[in-house]
């Protein structure tokens, strides 16, 4: 799904060329070698030990592997089950998520995001993943085929929801959206999904650095009627560009490509609504769900 859920030589990754699912962060590898090693000296078996810990065998495996992050209810039993020695709930504070749930053309955009100085992003199949509420992440994985397993769709919608973070803990950075209306209309997941979803927009877009514009369906004119697009500038002065479609991502760096889109770009934000039309456009379709 898009968003990566979405080179700096400007070449394209396509799905077959890499794995879907990162590798374990080195955090989360450590983590799991350290309950796999006081496990086996408390002399449980994965399945014995998943017992007292309350969770499946599969999901032991995955925590020592390093491809699960364990949450607090795991890192207390666990402790519990081997000894109480504190190694499991020091260490725990220490964790960090790779990358799990972003597609791997996705993956170093998503970098690049997390520096950038200013962010730029038009869009005209889903909702930006940057503004989706949760209930609208859901409805779009599990729109997936083939279907995602269980735990597949709760790496997605992880991923997905703390890329939002960007939004709260950069607020001197800018971030544009250009949304087509036809986005909001589509009631994807259903009415209370998207009524949760504009607030969600709503709540996420009233800070002052970020705006929100929407692409009206009775609009004349169109300057990105090549598709969707995002932008950014890095802490270098340079822009970049990325375009995803089905099963793969592009990285666009080169000077003319990038300079074209920025342009067009900026001529899409002089058709669409303003930041404020385009907010009462989405209080008075919350207005009518």
């Amino acid at each position: 799904m898009t968003d990566g859920t979405e080179s700096m030589d400007g070449d394209e990754l396509n799905a077959g060329d890499v794995e879907r699912e990162p590798d374990p962060s080195d955090s989360l590898r450590t983590f799991g070698a350290v309950v796999q090693a006081l496990r086996e000296h408390a002399g449980y078996s994965r399945v014995e030990f998943g017992e007292l810990v309350r969770f499946s065998k599969h999901t032991v495996e995955s925590v020592e592997l390093g491809r699960r992050m364990a949450d607090e209810s795991f890192v207390e039993l666990a402790e519990d089950a081997t000894g109480n020695t504190g190694a499991l709930r020091k260490s725990a504070k220490f964790l960090t998520r790779g990358e799990a749930g972003l597609a791997a053309w996705f993956r170093r955009w998503a970098r690049l995001e997390r520096v950038a100085v200013s962010l730029c992003t038009y869009e005209c199949r889903l909702v930006p993943g940057l503004l989706q509420s949760e209930g609208y992440a859901r409805a779009v994985f599990g729109n997936s085929i083939p279907p995602l397993s269980d735990e597949q769709l709760e790496d997605q919608v992880v991923a997905r929801l703390e890329r939002q973070k960007l939004l709260r803990e950069r607020p001197n950075v800018p971030f544009s959206f250009i949304v087509e209306e036809h986005l909001f209309r589509r009631r994807l997941g259903g009415t209370d999904v998207t009524r949760g979803l504009l607030d969600h927009v709503l709540e996420l877009s009233a800070p002052r650095n970020v705006t929100l514009q929407v692409m009206p369906l009775d609009a004349e004119f169109h300057a990105c009627l090549d598709g969707p697009v995002r932008l950014l500038e890095t802490p270098e002065r340079r822009r970049l560009a990325y375009s995803e479609g089905q099963q793969n991502g592009r990285l666009i760096s080169g000077t003319k490509e990038v300079s074209l889109l920025y342009q067009g770009y900026d001529t899409l934000r002089s058709q669409a609504l303003n930041p404020q039309d385009s907010r009462g456009l989405l209080e008075r379709m919350r207005g009518e769900l």
